[in-house]
């Protein structure tokens, strides 16, 4: 039997997907070690072991390939525990990385702090050279600034340098001087090019990445050089890939080089799972939603495609390189519940985490959650938590929001607990209409996709406040994310300036800059062990009207871009713009311009198979648990309602809300307003009764 396993390394869970070549899977799911994530990367891979009365080595002889996503970039930049980094930067600009764009977030508050750079400003140290902004030496770099400054790094123990010169995306040779100075001076250090990571225009965006990557570069290179050391100690010899923050995967080597590309890998795997999941009934189009412990993450997904930007943020630090539109809020199982100053009930962001948790996992945790809630309502079993394996204790739950949140509000325990329930699901909401609304569409025409943990078990009041009609609970939505990245391909992601009017463009030059990101591309992928037959390109302009500051990423085809088919890409642009902004100017004949050429090289991989089941029947007495009392939102009351095993439900088995679907990785609440069907991948669908006959069929084809 040969194996592939994808691993999502979240701050309270790390999940574990392991598919076989009959197409059947298996979940695991182990507490994240923070301190060192390869520990519970290695736990999880022994639990499989054990199940098989193998040692790991001989288990792992038969797996293929290890797909692994990471947050340990990610929790770098939010914690500021990322290397010590210092930049060299043109003389002059060196507090740019601060200043950023000199726009204040919130421009009317006058308390408003602005975020703290990666480098401090003792370390951001200035080159005395210059290039005009077409590449033109203006003034010749000076080797004598390289090595003082290069010295005062040695001297304070920096352990990664970023370089990034004004213009030098046009010309990159005295990046290149600099980058052999520092390599010769300080072998040790991690160093990061802008003209290696982001070769394009906007000076804050490529400073901003290129501290970024040099800033958690050291963390990711030791994280996984400790991972490939204990797997290399059990003999694996099959395949590692590293999830991107595009969606795509990469190999360690890459992703070491290039560590700035993983800081979203986690939730990167969601979106394309989506796709797989909503094409099986036909759908185009899907909002993935993946609650988990810590955060809530949501992604839009059009024409089988995740959105992708070029203007991502983490921690209000500027990345520029090309990720998936997901958008993240501190929403999860651990999110803690809390009174502000005006006395009034939040959720989060701050979570209880794996430890201490949630007062109802008994490790500690004081402070009421999420879970707590959860709990208290009845959604949860407090002895078929986790399959049993976390017993959660409803006592301390009730005590935690007694004395936390509903003395200081003058509500009792179950008017608090729901209090919690109905806040932190509206937070969720806000944050699905920040990926829809935002984009120019409208979340009522979209499947929601539920995921995490405890996603489920918020999906239909998301949905409620929404008013989204169908929603979809993959059997595998607990480790999402996990499986999101077996389904990945092999991506490497291009950008080169170009800034000419469109009607401008020299043929030569545009299409010599698209063969040379192809031929780099393909590189790269023969490398990483692809076949030139199973390797696609993506082609996108940064467009934008004439004199506007911001452009829009506008998708052409390849026969358009070897055609140089400037009509084509107008007419591809106009109606991109009116659908972000409300307004093209097509008929006033403004002049486009182009600013950026991007390509996307596409590695295709084999992906598991999903094994279907035979049509059971809308009878799903089978699976029916027992009875248990639950809150009921829309009735203001508890009640007592039936419980279902998921796992043993079956293709075409239905299910009439209210009621409990529990499996061991996660429960769905299903309140009054939806009934379930069950695809034939196993997956559950919930729809609003009143459009029963609309969805039903499209279940059932």
């Amino acid at each position: 039997m040969k194996y592939k396993i994808g691993i999502d390394v979240g701050g309270t869970f790390t999940d574990f997907l392991l598919t076989m070549e009959d197409g059947s899977s298996q979940i695991y799911k182990v507490l994240s070690t923070p301190d060192d994530p390869s520990i519970a990367t290695m736990r999880g891979l022994e639990e499989m072991a054990s199940d098989r009365d193998l040692a790991v080595s001989d288990f792992l002889k038969d797996v293929e390939v290890i797909v692994h996503g990471t947050t340990v970039t990610t929790n770098a930049v939010l914690t500021y525990t990322g290397a010590k980094t210092g930049l060299l930067t043109t003389k002059g600009v060196r507090d740019a990385l601060q200043m950023r764009r000199g726009i204040r977030e919130e421009q009317y508050n006058n308390r408003f702090e602005n975020v703290e750079p990666l480098a401090q400003r003792y370390l951001r140290l200035p080159v005395d050279e210059r290039l005009d902004y077409k590449g033109d030496v203006l003034k010749p770099i000076n080797r004598e600034d390289v090595l003082n400054q290069v010295a005062i790094f040695k001297k304070e123990g920096v352990e990664a340098v970023a370089v990034c010169f004004m213009n030098s995306f046009a010309n990159p040779e005295h990046e290149k001087i600099a980058g052999k100075i520092i390599s010769e001076e300080l072998p040790d250090a991690y160093l990061t090019l802008s003209t290696d990571i982001l070769p394009s225009i906007r000076f804050y965006d490529r400073v901003s990445t290129t501290v970024l990557n040099s800033y958690v570069g050291p963390i990711l290179r030791r994280y996984l050089n400790a991972l490939l050391t204990k797997l290399k100690a059990v003999d694996y010899q099959g395949i590692l890939l590293i999830m991107q923050s595009n969606g795509g995967v990469v190999a360690p080597e890459i992703a070491m080089d290039r560590a700035a590309v993983t800081l979203l890998s986690g939730p990167a795997g969601g979106p394309v799972a989506g796709v797989m999941y909503t094409s099986i009934q036909g759908y185009d189009d899907c909002i993935t939603v993946d609650m988990g412990g810590t955060s809530f993450d949501a992604a839009l997904i059009k024409d089988k495609t995740p959105l992708v930007t070029t203007m991502g943020e983490i921690n209000r630090l500027r990345i520029a390189l090309p990720m998936l539109n997901v958008v993240t809020i501190g929403a999860g199982g651990g999110s803690i519940g809390w009174i502000d100053e005006g006395g009034l009930l939040r959720m989060g962001p701050q979570s209880a985490g794996a430890k201490p948790g949630p007062a109802c996992y008994s490790l500690g945790g004081e402070e009421p959650t999420c879970t707590d809630a959860d709990l208290v309502l009845g959604y949860l079993d407090k002895d078929f938590f986790a399959g049993g394996k976390i017993p959660l204790d409803v006592n301390k739950a009730e005590k935690a929001i007694e004395n936390r949140i509903a003395k200081k509000i003058g509500m009792d325990i179950h008017e608090a607990a729901y209090g919690m329930y109905n806040v932190i699901n509206v937070n969720m909401a806000a944050a699905v209409r920040e990926v829809s609304v935002k984009q120019g569409q409208d979340p009522r025409d979209f499947p929601l996709v539920v995921a995490g943990g405890a996603g489920p078990n918020h999906a239909c009041m998301i949905a409620l406040e929404l008013e989204i009609p169908v929603i979809m609970v993959p059997r595998e939505s607990s480790i999402f994310c996990a499986a999101g990245m077996l389904m990945s391909d092999l991506k490497h992601d291009f950008v080169q300036t170009y800034a000419v009017h469109v009607d401008n463009i020299d043929t030569r030059q545009f299409k010599g800059y698209f063969d040379e990101m192809r031929k780099e591309g393909v590189t790269h992928l023969k490398n990483e062990g692809i076949p030139e037959d199973r390797i696609e390109f993506v082609y996108s302009l940064d467009l934008r009207y004439l004199k506007q500051y911001h452009e829009v990423s506008v998708p052409i085809s390849e026969e358009v871009a070897e055609k140089v088919d400037v009509e084509a890409m107008k007419e591809a642009f106009h109606p991109r713009h009116d659908k972000l902004f409300g307004y093209h100017l097509k008929e006033e004949g403004t002049p486009v311009e182009l600013i950026n050429m991007r390509l996307t090289c596409i590695g295709k991989t084999e992906k598991p198979k999903f094994s279907g089941q035979e049509y059971a029947g809308e009878d799903p007495a089978k699976a029916f648990k027992k009875k248990r009392r639950a809150y009921i939102p829309s009735w203001k009351r508890f009640e007592e309602i039936d419980v279902y095993d998921s796992f043993k439900l079956q293709y075409g088995n239905k299910v009439e809300g209210p009621a409990i679907l529990e499996q061991v990785n996660t429960t769905t609440f299903v309140t009054p307003e939806y009934s379930v069907l069950v695809d034939k991948y196993g997956s559950y669908t919930l729809y609003l009764k009143s459009r029963e006959e609309e969805f039903a069929g499209r279940i059932l084809k």
